[in-house]
């Protein structure tokens, strides 16, 4: 039955606009994105001045990319005064932002970017420019980039010896070991001793060695690591700490992901070879390199080993396994195995490294001797019963959970908030000391409840909030008008979220490489400290370059081949995302003080109960939530434990 609509006072909403509607087109994109205007002379004001366009105004608050936007981000950072971070912005936005003229940005900022050179006494200007631009070449050479490449903006540079000298290799050889990381090796375990001592007899007898280092959580892995790489650089010798993750690197000293260290992209099957030039620096550095040590390899595809496998041996001219290298893979492989989109089981099995040929060259040594057991010796018989599938099932293939870490499951929300003060009990506490906020988490299955949770805390978290608005570009131009607004619902894994909401002393996690030597690799947690319209202050919150300060831009970013989207483009956001929650996958290979676990669904894949326990350093120390199935079913003490039992006996048939 139709009947006539009624007139009432209503507001017009474009529906849809084409960019080359000019203003239509960015009236449309304010009204989308600015809160309760009151005329349109509202819409075009922004900080008190009212700008003629709309264009204008959709431009100085970050809705449109333009040279100007670069400008504005160089300008926030000037104000903070900090000279040498403000010349790491510069490199990384010659990199990664193609200014359209950058040598108009560089004129504008050079007094700026000087201001520290300018304190040395006796000194002409013409040697200060000399040693601002070194150091802009030396940030540039350890993104892979050479200030020679943009010769329109600085002119041909001689560069001194140092900056001659790659970046990665200058930093590799003057780590500075720790002298906690020089006496680890007064404190091995017998274990840990044993391996220690195979270890360094190939290195220093210059003998190749390919080994794997099992372990379950709490038996010392990352210690023996670190043991070694200590004893190895004292001697003045290159040391690679790599891992599979971002976060597992931010441990080790020196740490990189494999990807960023050996140039291995996201993507990769098995016909691919690292493309690294022989002639490179990074070649001389992998050829001079005593030791490589690759952590979680469990994470790892097999054809990413076969890669680096292929590598050292064309590097080092010989068809010896790892080119005759001593490399020591790290892990455990009751743990998450790689990621396989879409995937079934025998796909995840078969990309493992247990199925390539490598893996029956590798020389095992096992540590056996676990450290938390001496103080929760039934917490780690518990693990060891989950990593290995042994612990019983009820009626319906599933596994019970003791009372003592689970959280009752009465309603969604008042669970969830119970989860939220157990885990954060005091977000005031936090924000005046962010230390203890980075050494607890939350911990769940899938990327969307990730993004739900992290939205739930970040309301809790006291303070403003600052709400970034990011620009999606389809790669298709003729595609814009189409699907630009589906293009804001998208929120790909990797990409950050169209709407980005911040607080002061919140933690993030970077989804970027921006630059790994200064400790900038993807899955570096930072906390934020301030907020500007382009440019966000903030400091690592972990690993080797803990309270180090650092300006995070806006930059494209484009989501991996594999996310398979209905319609490829490019998001100018942060390279960021709020870190309260992760995924169980992302966050393996650490310890934290508390880890609570929401499994609103069960887990889905081998190991990722078992990860998510042992990230606890004890019983106490971890809680669970578990959603039941059904509204009937009111069971929240019982979950799946995933385990391929084929990966366990493949893994461990010399132990078990």
């Amino acid at each position: 039955m139709w009947s006539r609509r009624k007139q009432r006072l209503t507001i017009g909403c474009i529906v849809t606009c084409h960019p080359t509607e000019g203003e239509r087109y960015y009236l449309k994109l304010l009204l989308m994105n600015v809160r309760g205007p009151k005329s349109y002379e509202d819409l075009r004001t922004m900080d008190g001045t009212c700008y003629t366009t709309f264009r204008e105004a959709a431009e100085k608050r970050g809705l449109l990319h333009s040279d100007n936007n670069l400008i504005a981000c160089m300008s926030e950072a000037v104000s903070y005064q900090m000279p040498y971070s403000l010349r790491r912005l510069f490199a990384t936005l010659l990199v990664y932002c193609n200014p359209g003229n950058p040598k108009d940005l560089w004129k504008k900022y050079e007094n700026s970017m000087s201001e520290d050179f300018k304190s040395i006494s006796n000194v002409t200007k013409n040697y200060i420019q000399q040693l601002v631009l070194n150091h802009i070449n030396e940030v540039l050479l350890s993104m892979g980039r050479n200030i020679n490449e943009f010769k329109d903006i600085f002119g041909n540079v001689n560069s001194s010896k140092t900056t001659n000298e790659a970046k990665e290799i200058y930093f590799e050889r003057n780590i500075i070991v720790s002298e906690e990381d020089i006496l680890l090796q007064s404190k091995l375990n017998v274990h840990q001793k044993r391996a220690y001592d195979i270890i360094l007899e190939r290195v220093y007898s210059n003998k190749s060695g390919a080994f794997f280092i099992d372990g379950l959580g709490g038996t010392g892995k990352t210690f023996l690591y670190r043991a070694l790489l200590a004893a190895i650089r004292t001697k003045g010798c290159i040391a690679l700490a790599t891992a599979s993750s971002g976060v597992a690197a931010s441990i080790l000293p020196g740490g990189r992901t494999a990807h960023s260290r050996f140039k291995i992209p996201i993507d990769i099957d098995e016909n691919f070879t690292c493309n690294i030039s022989k002639q490179s620096s990074l070649a001389t550095l992998i050829r001079d390199s005593k030791l490589i040590v690759w952590d979680e390899v469990s994470m790892a595809k097999k054809y990413t080993i076969e890669a680096l496998d292929t590598l050292l041996k064309d590097l080092m001219n010989t068809k010896t396994l790892f080119g005759g290298k001593v490399v020591i893979f790290g892990g455990d492989f009751r743990q998450t195995l790689s990621v396989v989109r879409n995937g079934k089981k025998e796909d995840f099995i078969s990309q493992s490294l247990l199925y390539s040929h490598i893996w029956n060259h590798l020389e095992k040594l096992c540590l056996s001797e676990n450290m938390r057991a001496k103080n929760d010796p039934a917490f780690c018989a518990y693990l060891m019963r989950i990593g290995n599938g042994e612990e019983k099932t009820n009626n319906c293939n599933k596994i019970e959970i003791p009372n003592n870490f689970v959280i009752p499951f009465t309603h969604e929300i008042e669970s969830l908030n119970l989860l939220f003060n157990v885990t954060y009990p005091d977000f005031h506490t936090f924000y005046s000391n962010p230390s203890f906020i980075t050494s607890r988490i939350i911990l769940t299955t899938k990327n969307d409840f990730v993004d739900e949770i992290n939205g739930m805390l970040i309301r809790r978290f006291p303070d403003d909030a600052t709400v970034y608005t990011a620009i999606d570009k389809t790669l298709e131009p003729n595609d814009q008008c189409q699907f630009e607004d589906f293009l804001h619902t998208l929120h790909p894994a990797n990409l950050s979220p169209y709407k980005l909401t911040l607080k002061k002393n919140c933690p993030v996690i970077l989804l970027r490489n921006l630059n790994p030597t200064e400790g900038l690799c993807n899955g570096t947690r930072l906390i934020c400290h301030d907020f500007k319209s382009h440019v966000i202050s903030a400091t690592i919150s972990s690993g080797d370059f803990k309270t180090k300060h650092v300006f995070i831009p806006k930059i494209p970013l484009l989501a991996s081949q594999d996310e398979k989207l209905p319609v490829p483009f490019k998001r100018t956001q942060f390279p960021i995302r709020l870190c309260f929650a992760m995924t169980i996958n992302k966050a393996q290979g650490q310890t934290l003080d508390f880890v609570g676990i929401y499994l609103r669904e069960p887990v889905f894949s081998h190991g990722q109960l078992y990860v998510a326990l042992s990230l606890a350093k004890c019983l106490d120390n971890v809680k669970i939530l578990i959603r039941p199935p059904t509204a009937e079913d009111t069971n929240d003490h019982c979950t799946y434990n995933v385990v391929y039992d084929e990966i366990i006996r493949k893994a461990f048939s010399q132990y078990l």
